[in-house]
């Protein structure tokens, strides 16, 4: 559900509270990094964090990611081992909420279900970037404007054979 926050918040920003973003549509931001400049990633400082090159951004996400996982496999020193950092490890849950087995039981179901939505709300932004070339926000605000002209449906028939 947070990249489905992630993809709308930086349009809702630069459309509604005018934050000044260079390209606030989430699936046209990361191609920033290839102009001459590069990409502010919090777009207000450009020596906070600021990235030139691909591969400095990719080899930086495999090593953090590495270490990362490593230490869930292996365990952290004064932690213990790495099964205490999945769901129902002491570790995971420091509110205790799920300290209950059906409790417990309750709360996976409902992890589950939540990741679902959120990866069906992902798929329906990437299929309105394919199609429009528009981000969520904006193909939100066109449809409530004009809901005959602009929806589903209209851009499903540029894809009917024969048209």
């Amino acid at each position: 559900m947070l990249g489905s926050l992630g993809c709308v918040t930086p349009e809702v920003l630069w459309k509604l509270v005018r934050v000044d973003f260079k390209e606030p549509v989430w699936f046209k931001a990361s191609a920033q990094i290839f102009s001459d400049g590069g990409l502010d990633y919090l777009s207000c400082n450009p020596n906070l964090v600021h990235a030139q090159s691909i591969l400095a951004v990719l080899g930086c996400e495999v090593i953090l990611m590495g270490l990362v996982e490593g230490f869930r496999l292996n365990g952290l020193p004064g932690v213990g081992e790495g099964n205490d950092l999945y769901p129902g490890g002491q570790y995971f849950g420091p509110l205790g909420l799920a300290d209950d087995p059906v409790t417990f039981a309750e709360l996976r179901e409902k992890e589950i279900k939540n990741s679902r939505l959120a990866m069906f709300s992902m798929f329906g932004f990437f299929v309105q970037a394919i199609v429009t070339g528009r981000g969520p926000l904006e193909n939100l605000l066109d449809h409530l404007h004009n809901p005959v002209a602009k929806n589903a449906w209209v851009y499903a028939t540029k894809f009917v054979p024969g048209s």
